[in-house]
Order: C-alpha cells, then sequence, then structure tokens
C-alpha cells in the first residue's frame, strides 16, 4: 500500500474558467482573453444539469428538463428535447457517433433506454434508432449506472437494488439484441466497465460492498469475486493500457486496482470519494474530508452541505501529485480535446490544460528532483536525447553535492548521447580513478569507445594493479565480444609491462606481429616466438621469417634452419594435437632467405644442400649461393683431403648443368677463388677455345697446347695459327710441338707456306730443319696442282673450239633432224613433233606436257637454268662492284659505306662453283662462249 502523504505535490496543470466565444471562429476553450476589451464573459451551462459525459470532439450534458446538450470545441451550445421529463444517465461513444441515454418520459419508475445516432438527423434533431425500457421485469427500480463497449455489441445497466442486465448483440437496433439478467445482488450497483483483452470481453461490476468481473464474451458468463470492498457512484474507472487496462474502485480509505481475475496494487488516498476519473495516464480524483456513507450518494444530493472539494490529480507511476485545487460543488470531470474539464454546480467550466513536458521537466529541476524528472520522461515516452540531458544534469548535481559514485552511475546513463571527454575531465583525478573505470568499461561495453578511451582504461586497471579485472576487460569468448581497439590494448599492456595479457590478446586475436615483438624484443623468448610461427598460416608465416629471421638464426640457428626448411619446400603448419591438415603446395621462394645466413654459413650450407636435393628447380640464386660458399670453403681449406672433396663438390655442381644462363657468374666466381679447374671446365662450355689456349700458354703447356689444338681446331682452325706463332716467339728448342703444328697446318692448308716461314724467322732457334719437310710437301702438292690446272686449261680450250664450230655450223649450215624416237617417252615419233637445235626431239603432247615454255628444251633445260644464275649473278656482282666503287670514292665517310654493305651482306662468302681456284679465271673466260651457245639451244622454227 502506497500512502500519499508521502508524494510530493506539483502545478503540472493550469486552471482556466472557460469564457464564451467571441465569435464562430472554432477557437479552443479558455483560448479567450481574460481582459481587456475584447474579452468574453465567462461560459455558462444552463441549470439542471443532471448528468455529463464527453467524446467524438463535444462535451454531452442531460438535464433536469429532459434535454440533451452539445457543447462542440467551438463552443456553441446546442440542445434537443430527448425525453419529456428527465435525463438521468449519458454515455458517448469514443470510437462511433453513437449516444446512449437513460431518462424518463412519465412520472413514475419507468426509465427508458434511448440510442442516438449523432450523425444522422430527424426533424432536426439527431436521429433515435432504439428505445427501450431499461427495467427488464416487472419491479420498479431506478438505474444507476450504464455502459456501452465500443464494438457495439454489449451494453450493461445496474440498478439500485443490485441487479444487472446486458443487452447482447447490435445495441442500436432491437431485432439483433437481447437482454437479460447478467447479476443480482443486495447492493446497488455503483460502477460498470468493459475490459478487451484480444477476443475476450470483461464486465467489472462493483457495488457498494463488493467488486465482481464476468466474462461476457462466452458462455454461462463466469463471475470472479474480485473484493469485498465497493464505493460510491461515479467513483470507478478503466485505467488506459499504461496501467493495463485495470478497474479502479476509489473507497473512502483506498484506492483499489483490479485485473479481471485477481485484485492489483492499491493505494492509501484519504477523503470521502465523490468522482474518479481516468485522464491520459492519470487518475482524477474528487474528494471531500467529510465522512459520509456512500449509501447517501442514492439519498437527495440537494441535501448535502455545499463543501469545498478537493480535485486532485494523481500520476501513479511516479508516485507523485500532478495538480491539485478546492473546487466548490463539483458536478462532474470531464476529458476532451486533450484537457480536463471541471462543471460545477454554478454552471462554470473550468478548464485545467496539462503543461508540456519541457515546463514540467524544469520544475523538477529546479527541485532538483532527477530521479522524478527521469520517471517522468520516461513516462511521457521523451526521446533519448532528452532522457540523456535530463541524466548529465542529474550527474552534475550529484557531482556538484560530492556523491562522485552516483554521478558517474547517471554519467554512464548518458553513454552514446553524451560526448565523454566531458566525463573524463571529472574523473581524471587519481582519487576518482575507480569511478572512471566504471565509466569507461561501460563505454566499452556499448562498442563507443576509441583508442584512447581504450588506453585511458587499461592505464587504469594497471594504475589499480587490478589484474583480475583487467583480465576479465581481455578475456573475451568470441571476437564479436571485443568491445575495444585490440592493438591499442597490446600497446598500452606492453608499455606498462603486462606481457603476458598482451602476449594473450595478440594470440587471440591474430596480432601475429605484436606477439613476435613482445617475445622477441620483450621477453627474449625465441623458442616460443619459432614456435609460434610454425603455426601461422604459410603468408604470415613467411612474412614473419623474413622480417624476424636474422634474429632467430642469431639465437637459434639450427631450429630456424629446420622451420625454413619446411617453409621453402612443403609447408604445414603445426596444428598441435589436431589431425587434420591444410592442402599441400605451398612453398616460399628460398633465395629470399638467403641474406637471414649472412653469419650462419654452416646452416646456410646444409640450407642450399637440402634445398638443391629436395628441390631442383629451386631458383637460380640457391646455385649461385651455393657454388660461392663451396669455393670459398675449398680456398680456405688446408687439409688436403678436404680439399679435395670440397675439389669434387665444386666440379660436380659446375657439372649440373644449373650454370648454362648464369655462365658469365659462375666463371666470375671461379676466377675470384682461383678455382682453375673449373674455369677451364666453364671455357669449354662457352666454347671460349681462344681462352683455354691462352690459359695453357699462359703456364707453358706445351702439351696442353697441343691438346686443344687437336680437340677443338675442327670448329676453331685459328688456333693452329696461333699455336704456330706462339711456339715461334719460344726460344726454347720446340722442334717438336712446331712439326706437330705444321703438320696440321700443311694437311689442312691452314696457312700459305710464305706465311709459314716468316712466322717461324722470328724464332731463333728454329733451322731450316724443322720446316724442310713442310716446304718440299707444299712445293710438290702445288707442282702437281699446277700440272693439273694445265690440262684442265687445254680441255677447256678444245672444248671451247668445239663449241665455236658447232655455233659457226647452226648460224651457215641447215640442221637435219635425224631423231626417230621422242626424247621423253622413247617412242617412235610422229608428226606432229617438236624438234630443238639441241637435237632432242619430242612428240608435241609429251613436250606441251613436260615443257615449261614454249622457247626451252624440256631435257636441257636444268643445265641452262644453272648456267644462265651463273651468269646472271657474275653480271650482277660486276654491276654491284661498280656501284661499290663509285660510291666509295664520292663518299666523305668510307668507313660507313663499307659497314653498310657489309650490313647488307655483300661481302659474305657464296660460291658458285666448286672448281678449283685456279679454274674460276678459265671458267669466266668461257663465260660469253657458253652464253651464245644456251642463247642458240632454242627452238627451231
Amino acid at each position: 500500500m502506497a500512502a500519499y502523504l508521502q508524494w510530493r505535490r506539483f502545478v503540472f496543470f493550469d486552471k482556466e474558467l472557460v469564457k464564451e466565444p467571441l465569435g464562430n471562429d472554432g477557437a479552443a476553450p479558455a483560448a479567450a482573453p481574460a481582459s481587456g476589451p475584447a474579452a468574453s464573459k465567462f461560459l455558462c451551462l444552463p441549470p439542471g444539469i443532471t448528468v455529463c459525459d464527453s467524446g467524438r470532439g463535444s462535451l454531452v450534458f442531460g438535464d433536469m428538463e429532459g434535454q440533451i446538450w452539445f457543447l462542440p470545441r467551438s463552443l456553441q451550445l446546442t440542445g434537443f428535447q430527448a425525453y419529456k421529463l428527465r435525463v438521468t444517465h449519458l454515455y458517448q461513444l469514443k470510437q462511433h457517433n453513437i449516444l446512449a441515454s437513460v431518462g424518463e418520459d412519465e412520472e413514475g419508475i419507468n426509465p427508458l433506454v434511448k440510442i442516438w445516432n449523432l450523425e444522422k438527423r430527424d426533424g432536426g434533431n439527431p436521429l433515435c434508432t432504439r428505445i427501450f425500457p431499461a427495467i427488464p421485469g416487472t419491479e420498479p427500480t431506478v438505474v444507476s449506472c450504464l455502459t456501452v463497449h465500443e464494438n457495439l455489441n454489449f451494453m450493461a445497466i445496474g440498478f439500485t437494488d443490485g441487479s444487472v442486465t446486458l443487452n447482447k448483440g447490435d445495441i442500436t437496433r432491437d431485432r439483433h439484441s437481447k437482454t437479460q439478467i447478467l447479476h443480482k445482488g443486495n447492493y446497488p450497483v455503483t460502477g460498470l466497465a468493459f475490459r478487451q483483452a484480444g477476443k475476450t470481453t470483461h464486465l467489472f461490476v462493483v457495488t457498494t460492498e463488493n467488486v465482481q468481473s464476468y466474462i461476457v464474451s462466452g458462455k454461462d458468463y463466469p463471475r470472479v469475486e474480485l473484493d469485498t470492498h465497493g464505493c460510491g457512484l461515479r467513483c470507478s474507472a478503466l485505467s488506459d493500457p499504461s496501467q493495463d487496462l485495470q478497474f479502479i474502485v476509489a473507497g473512502d480509505e483506498c484506492v483499489y486496482l483490479y485485473q479481471p481475475d485477481e485484485r492489483g496494487p492499491c493505494f492509501a488516498f484519504e477523503g470521502h470519494k465523490l468522482i474518479a476519473h481516468w485522464f491520459r495516464g492519470y487518475l482524477v480524483i474528487v474528494s471531500r474530508d467529510r465522512k459520509v456513507s456512500p449509501k447517501s450518494e442514492f439519498t437527495s444530493r440537494d441535501s448535502q452541505s455545499s463543501d469545498k472539494q478537493i480535485l486532485n490529480i494523481y500520476d501513479l507511476c511516479n508516485k507523485f501529485i500532478a495538480y491539485s485545487a478546492v473546487f466548490e460543488d463539483v458536478v462532474d470531470v470531464l476529458a476532451e480535446w486533450g484537457s480536463l474539464y471541471v462543471l460545477t454546480r454554478d454552471g462554470r467550466v473550468h478548464a485545467l490544460q496539462e503543461k508540456d513536458t519541457q515546463t514540467k521537466l524544469e520544475m523538477l529541476f529546479k527541485k532538483n528532483l532527477f530521479e522524478m524528472a527521469i520517471n517522468l520522461a520516461k513516462s511521457q515516452h521523451l526521446d533519448s536525447d532528452g532522457l540523456a540531458q535530463i541524466f548529465m544534469q542529474y550527474g552534475d548535481h550529484l557531482y556538484s553535492k560530492g556523491n562522485h559514485d552516483g554521478a558517474v552511475q547517471q554519467y554512464i546513463r548518458t553513454i552514446g548521447k553524451l560526448e565523454p571527454s566531458y566525463v573524463i575531465r571529472k574523473f581524471l583525478d587519481a582519487q576518482r580513478i575507480h569511478n572512471l573505470t566504471a565509466y569507461l568499461q561501460t563505454l566499452h561495453r556499448q562498442s563507443l569507445a576509441n583508442a584512447d578511451h581504450t588506453t585511458l582504461l587499461l592505464n587504469c586497471y594497471t594504475k589499480l594493479k587490478d589484474s583480475s579485472k583487467l583480465e576479465e576487460f581481455i578475456k573475451t569468448k568470441s571476437e564479436s565480444e571485443v568491445h575495444f581497439d585490440v592493438e591499442t590494448a597490446i600497446k598500452v599492456l606492453r608499455q606498462a609491462g603486462y606481457y603476458s595479457h598482451a602476449l594473450y590478446l595478440a594470440e587471440n586475436h591474430a596480432h601475429h606481429e605484436w606477439y613476435l615483438k613482445i617475445q622477441l624484443e620483450d621477453i627474449k623468448n625465441y623458442q616460443e616466438a619459432l614456435r609460434y610461427i610454425g603455426k601461422l598460416p604459410f603468408e604470415q608465416a613467411e612474412s614473419n621469417m623474413k622480417r624476424y629471421g636474422k634474429i632467430l638464426m642469431h639465437h637459434i640457428p639450427e631450429q630456424t634452419t629446420q622451420l625454413l626448411k619446411g617453409l621453402c619446400t612443403d609447408y604445414q603448419p603445426s596444428l598441435e594435437g589436431r589431425g587434420d591438415r591444410e592442402a599441400p603446395g605451398c612453398r616460399a621462394n628460398s633465395e629470399e632467405f638467403i641474406p637471414i645466413f649472412a653469419n650462419n654459413p654452416r646452416e646456410l650450407r646444409a640450407f642450399l644442400e637440402h634445398m638443391s636435393e629436395v628441390q631442383p628447380d629451386s631458383p637460380q640464386g640457391i646455385y649461385d649461393t651455393l657454388l660461392e660458399l663451396r669455393l670459398q670453403n675449398w680456398a680456405h681449406e688446408k687439409d688436403p683431403q678436404v680439399k679435395e672433396k670440397l675439389h669434387a663438390e665444386a666440379i660436380s655442381l659446375l657439372k649440373s648443368g644449373r650454370f648454362c644462363d648464369v655462365f658469365d657468374k659462375a666463371l666470375v666466381l671461379c676466377q675470384m677463388h682461383d678455382f682453375q679447374d673449373g674455369v677451364l671446365y666453364l671455357y669449354e662450355q662457352g666454347k671460349l677455345f681462344q681462352q683455354i689456349m691462352h690459359y695453357h700458354m699462359q703456364h707453358e703447356q706445351y702439351r696442353q697446347v697441343i691438346a686443344v689444338c687437336e680437340r677443338h681446331g675442327e670448329q676453331e682452325p685459328s688456333l693452329w695459327e696461333q699455336a704456330l706463332s706462339y711456339f715461334a716467339r719460344k726460344e726454347e728448342d720446340c722442334k717438336e710441338y712446331v712439326a706437330a703444328v705444321l703438320k696440321h697446318i700443311e694437311s689442312k692448308n691452314l696457312m700459305p707456306p710464305l706465311l709459314v716461314v716468316q712466322t717461324l724467322a722470328h724464332n731463333s732457334t728454329a733451322t731450316l730443319s724443322v720446316i724442310r719437310d713442310y716446304l718440299v710437301q707444299k712445293l710438290q702438292k702445288q707442282s702437281q696442282q699446277i700440272a693439273q690446272d694445265e690440262l684442265r686449261v687445254r680441255r677447256y680450250r678444245e672444248e671451247t673450239t668445239r663449241i665455236r664450230q658447232e655455233i659457226q655450223e647452226l648460224k651457215a649450215s641447215p640442221k637435219i633432224f635425224q631423231k626417230t624416237k621422242c626424247s621423253i617417252c622413247n617412242s617412235a615419233l610422229e608428226l606432229p613433233s617438236v624438234h630443238f637445235l639441241c637435237g632432242h626431239s619430242f612428240h608435241q603432247h609429251c613436250f606441251e606436257s613436260y615443257s615449261e615454255s614454249d622457247a626451252d628444251c624440256p631435257t636441257c633445260l636444268p643445265e641452262n637454268r644453272k648456267v644462265m644464275d651463273m651468269i646472271r649473278a657474275q653480271e650482277q656482282k660486276r654491276d654491284l662492284h661498280d656501284q661499290f666503287q663509285h660510291q666509295l670514292k664520292c663518299s666523305n665517310d668510307s668507313f660507313s659505306v663499307i659497314a653498310d654493305y657489309f650490313g647488307r651482306g655483300v661481302f659474305n662468302k657464296l660460291t658458285l662453283l666448286t672448281d678449283p681456284p685456279t679454274a674460276r679465271l678459265t671458267a669466266s673466260l668461257e663465260a660469253g662462249l657458253q652464253r651464245d651457245l644456251l642463247m642458240h639451244s632454242r627452238r627451231g622454227t
């Protein structure tokens, strides 16, 4: 039970008498000025008002004369005669323009119920759609209360004898409505109310002594006794959904609230209750202090003294009195147009206009009633921005009073609306660090913190040395529950020395770089760092080994080398107990990790040899580095046996075929380390026979010089000439080697004899006996050649003489064709036939089938074409020679002319004849005769 004496009182309503309108301008009640030339008179209702109601934009009154009056918003009072005697009850529906009334048309106890359709007219008055007697039986009784369901399917009438009738069906029509007695009792019925909950309709019935409810939407109308306390007339009401549509019963001692099946809370509002009304979340009660029995309400109202009556407006949710005022002889309280209207017996209408929410809040702020302001704002559905402003003011108030704990709780409620820096500045003092921590924790939980807030919160934890709170903050179950910037948290924890916490965050949120930084730079736990890298996916493992590989190699070289071997072959992250494995195929570029082994040659060699064995297609840099490393080891090794082994390994690597594309680099490496066998091997592979020769010459290895010439002289004949020059310059006795060279030169005819003599003339030890055999053999060959040439010349001359005779005969004598067979098919010639001066004859059809042109003999054409090609080539060369000589003489830059002809391939060697050199002159002399012979070998006519 709540005692209203503890409730604070406020003036949240403005009171004003309603004035008559100045004109039909539709002004709202109480809108006219209170004074001045244009001031209106106060509105006065007709006398004898007995009953009131409101709805559908009008105040409805009934009087003792049987008239019903309507007061709309324009305050133009209208009425009509509804009953002949008096109107006792009115009920205006809120969702339909239907008015239900109870009154009397004749003397005696015979009340009539009339249903009016206010939208339709009958002779200027509202249309009465139904009239029926209120009393269901023959016993006369007085109607005490009336209620109608908004769906027009239920109407309940209460009587002073304790009975209640229920009209079920369309209340606007007799034909579709059925009346039955719902309740019988011994106490007068003082209040009725329908409550709709889904498809269930309840009817609350209150008498002077009890409260009960019925379910009228079903059969049998089950009844529930709710209480044994009742109330007087007009002292019950139905609340709105803000109070869950509870039925309110205002007794003299308490105000009770009821659900259809049980009693709810009660409020100890003292005073004799005269009227109870519900208005927009407020409970309006009119009462007087003088105790009067509720039963006296059914006696003559005129006998009651005209006491002062108190109107209180209660806010049941927020537990305060929103308004309290004293009135004289209140007739009723109505609600319409968003205001309350209080009717008094003198015919005046008092308007109670509720203040706006902001005004009410300001009134509460002035009295520092912030809790009440917060509750009021929530009940008024103030937006979040408005609530945040109240929380801020409340927090400021508590902060100024020194209540920092309470202040921070209010500031926490402003998160998301108030700038966090406003609050943080207030609690930066070390003594208030607990309050700041609470605020920052909530800020993070709502995911509204930035990196600076995270830094500040973690600093608070570290200052307080509150490890439990720190662990609770950082050890979230999933990524979605993280309410802070992880990287910032790692930085702060690392700086504060909380390495284990920083490592936890880094590992759980995949900040691999930070995890490794802390392990390597702060904790110096190299084994754990390497283990962590081995768990990472391929891309992260590769990048982190490139970044931290040198540090790890310096401290744990063997384990680091093992990880690199796996990373560059077939990398599989270590899954630590899990049976599944990733798909194979990831391997890094091993060449990129070579710099990591800068100061670890032993591990580098192991790594390179592993890569060359396991992965033969490793990058070229692997083999280059391995060759360099082996050559270094070979060069610095003192033990002969080990040196021989290293020598073999280096040669084996060179012979592996991996240095074909980087020949120069391998050669430079061998030369740098004076690895002569490797240099010679590479010279030979690169066909650098001159360099091989020079190497042996420099080291005066005569036999090797001869051996090089014998092996490679066929590919490069100039080697023999160089060998002869080399031995000719030697003052030592090199007759054996000179003889061997001369023998090869003579067999291959590599040098003219005169040049051989001139070359050996520089050697003082070379005597005539050295070259005697060479010269004798050379002279004999030349003599034989001269004899052969003279024989060939004589033969060519005889041939020329013969050809000239044939040409002369062809010119001067007739040609007799005596061929009897075709030169193609060897069959007997038949006409038509074709004859050529060369002596060949053909059938015409054979000639046409095999000849390429009509003027050429098919048999002689191949030989004639060769001759013509030689003649044409000689003529072109002669013309080209003349042109070249002319350009050479006329040009200022002779070298550019020669270079141009070289580029065009003019001076390339082209052999057209296979005759010996001495026969070329004779052939050129006979070219003219051959041309003449060819021209005369055309077909005869």
